[in-house]
């Protein structure tokens, strides 16, 4: 016989059985009720006319039963949804039973006694049975659940809704590799909550202390927003505690219930540095890319890539993918569309610098929104090789923006850096005037040209991390400027919403400026990727080099900010540059003679001018 078959007949089976215990659970209630209403004295009861009842009671539940679905598959046994409608068929049936009742002893003689209040005390009595016997199905159905004795004692950080249901995804799986043990939370309230067994044993500071009582192995963080600095402090407790440290997979995994055991990772350095996205309700306010033409430059990078797969989400009516890099375009084409056949009008192939070919894309396809995200980046390149500095970052931006405003393109974003703030090196300087060149527009044109600056991009290519991870991998020695050196990180996804976000709620003219918290050495960094390796790795200080900042900054000092609309984003003013005061030549001079505030008192920082010629 087929196995689909066998298991069809055993669940028929089951729920025949379940159907005549509720049947029998109402003919019990029934005869119950009847003796506590005669307070237990037997020799009152008419059984023949009561047992008729409870038979009654039976068999209108066999048809609420099965017209609600409780015997034909519909629900999980013992469910809260089937527990819900088993109780709203309990209720109708006691209605019926009771008014069926009212008439049927107004006609019966005096001599059949069948007391009137009978459904009204079965009633409940029959429902708490049924509810406790689909309790304890469900408590031994989970015991039988649990993981066994070989899986990793755990600790879980965070009682909340993320803990509740990592906890429940362990509970509930008999192959889970681990078994939890323990909770920790802050909040007082929880002291003594138990979730599913599992008790808070205590608070974050706590974790040394419960790891040894408990034999915990494991040190799952299961807080769904925790910023990186609590992230660092609790990793650190972990790992002093001889614990290995798991996170919770991404956040839409939670949102929708949908997350196992088997989701969990090992904490990465990106999770030490990176920031969670700031809640601006980007859904709301990403309307002005649904159905629009949106054209994105340097498309084939990592953020230009990322910025395509998020704009994809919201629905534009063409997206416009555009670099100089065929393997980048097809990188992006396979993050938006699913293929990387480059052969549709989605990717186009061209260069910034090339004016003409510029203009002549965007008269063909006349987008409506524009993100600029095109440009050189790597700052000891630039310093030797200023010119390209200038090629790409200032004349392509001043090449794009020309080529938008012939189209009447509505939104403008120019994606800066944090360089650009009290420049000291060609990127920085390049990306200055790439500000001021798209402010120029705002105010030639009216329309929403601003630029967004934010500072370290985690994983972007031939950022740090990936650097690092190079260099470790190859043994070392990893090469550090300064012991002292420290920057802003954020992760690429983190830097593309903000993106995003600037084209629904910066002005014209503005910068938009992520408040990206306090800024992380890089000494530590590589201190804690070569902890994490688990090799044994020398550190080298090369000392800073040209046109490095020993601190970046991601605000001018003579930048007014303010905070219109949320209060972690910051919007400044770029100065005006009219197109025809470029020179490259004025350029690279002021740019070499132009003091590096690192070397200056905050007083002195504070009396240089800001260079309006650039």
């Amino acid at each position: 016989m087929p196995q689909k078959t066998i298991q069809l007949r055993r669940a028929r089976l089951r729920s025949f059985m379940r159907l005549n215990v509720d049947c029998a659970i109402w003919l019990g209630a029934t005869i119950t009720a009847v003796l506590l209403r005669y307070e237990f004295r037997f020799e009152e009861v008419n059984w023949l006319p009561i047992i008729l009842l409870g038979i009654a009671a039976g068999l209108l539940h066999v048809v609420f039963g099965f017209c609600l679905g409780l015997y034909s598959g519909r629900y999980q046994y013992g469910s809260f949804v089937e527990v819900r409608s088993l109780t709203v068929a309990v209720v109708i049936e006691t209605l019926i039973l009771s008014l069926a009742l009212i008439l049927v002893v107004a006609l019966l003689p005096e001599s059949v006694k069948i007391p009137r209040s009978s459904v009204l005390i079965a009633f409940p009595l029959a429902l708490l049975v049924m509810f406790g016997l689909r309790y304890v199905w469900r408590l031994q159905l989970e015991r039988s659940r649990q993981p066994n004795g070989q899986a990793s004692p755990t600790l879980v950080v965070g009682a909340g809704n993320a803990g509740e249901l990592i906890v429940r995804s362990m509970m509930t799986d008999p192959d889970s590799a681990l078994r939890p043990v323990g909770l920790l939370d802050d909040d007082p309230t929880k002291k003594r909550l138990q979730l599913h067994g599992v008790r808070v044993l205590g608070g974050t500071q706590d974790i040394a202390k419960v790891a040894m009582e408990t034999g915990a192995e494991v040190l799952v963080l299961a807080i769904a927003k925790a910023e990186a600095p609590l992230l660092r402090k609790l990793t650190d407790a972990g790992v002093s505690a001889g614990l290995r440290i798991l996170v919770l997979p991404m956040i839409q995994q939670l949102a929708s219930n949908n997350m196992s055991v088997s989701d969990l990772r090992s904490i990465n350095i990106e999770d030490l540095l990176g920031r969670h996205p700031v809640d601006t309700h980007i859904e709301n306010i990403a309307g002005f890319v649904t159905g629009k033409r949106v054209l994105v430059t340097g498309a084939g990078g990592s953020i230009g890539s990322e910025l395509c797969r998020q704009l994809y989400r919201f629905g534009p009516k063409e997206l416009i993918m555009l670099d100089r890099d065929e393997t980048g375009l097809q990188h992006a084409q396979l993050g938006t569309v699913g293929h990387g056949l480059l052969d549709s009008r989605d990717v186009v192939l061209a260069n910034i610098r090339e004016s003409d070919t510029l203009e002549k894309i965007f008269q063909d396809r006349l987008p409506e929104v524009v993100f600029h995200a095109a440009a050189l980046k790597h700052l000891p390149m630039l310093e030797q090789y200023p010119d390209e500095a200038w090629k790409t970052n200032v004349l392509g931006t001043l090449n794009v923006v020309n080529a938008a405003r012939s189209v009447g393109v509505q939104t403008f974003v120019n994606i800066s850096t944090d360089k650009a703030a009290n420049p000291t090196s060609a990127l920085g300087h390049s990306k200055r005037v790439a500000e001021k060149i798209t402010s120029w527009a705002a105010e030639d044109t009216g329309l929403n040209y601003l630029s967004v600056r934010f500072g370290n991009v985690i994983g972007s290519r031939g950022s740090m991390l990936p650097t690092f991870r190079t260099l470790i991998e190859a043994g070392g020695p990893v090469t550090v400027t300064h012991p002292e050196a420290t920057r802003y990180f954020m992760t690429i996804p983190e830097a593309c919403q903000l993106v995003i976000q600037a084209g629904g709620i910066g002005r014209p003219g503005e910068v938009l400026i992520l408040d990206m918290g306090e800024p992380v050495k890089i000494l530590d960094v590589a201190k804690r990727m070569i902890a994490m390796s688990g090799k044994k790795i020398e550190i080298v200080f090369t000392g800073l080099r040209e046109g490095e900042k020993l601190h970046e900054v991601l605000v001018g000092h003579k930048e007014n900010l303010e905070r219109p609309f949320h209060p972690k984003i910051a919007h400044t003013r770029a100065d005006v540059i009219q197109p025809d005061r470029l020179n490259k030549e004025e350029w690279l001079k002021r740019m070499i003679n132009q003091p590096n505030m690192e070397q200056l008192s905050d007083a002195g920082a504070q009396r240089i001018k800001d260079d309006t010629n650039e």
